[in-house]
């Protein structure tokens, strides 16, 4: 299904969605897809999620480019105008492999 899909988006879900969220941006990471990922973020569902990654990065164990694999909004509009123009974060190709 991940290989059918143009781009991923993280709808407020529990375990399993956060499970499938970070899996899938681990997969952006090493490479295996350079697909979108966002996470509506409706009500400030993710804002703690989202302390945790900006935490992490602080702590050194995200870089910054990482953190860039994903975006979020408060609206589906929004979040799907920033998937549209989703590209690979500066940085990031030395990280995968271009052969992808």
């Amino acid at each position: 299904m991940a290989e059918l899909a143009d781009g991923f988006i993280a709808l407020p879900g529990g375990l399993g969605t956060f499970e499938e969220l970070f899996e899938v941006i681990t997969w952006a990471q090493i490479g295996l897809h350079r697909k979108p990922i966002g996470l509506l973020n409706t009500n400030g569902y993710y804002d703690l999620t989202l302390q945790m990654v900006a935490h992490a990065e602080q702590e050194g164990f995200i870089y910054s480019e990482h953190r860039k694999l994903f975006s979020y909004a408060d609206t589906p509009a929004a979040l799907l105008d920033q998937m549209n123009n989703h590209r690979l974060p500066d940085g990031l190709e030395r990280w995968v492999d271009r052969d992808r």
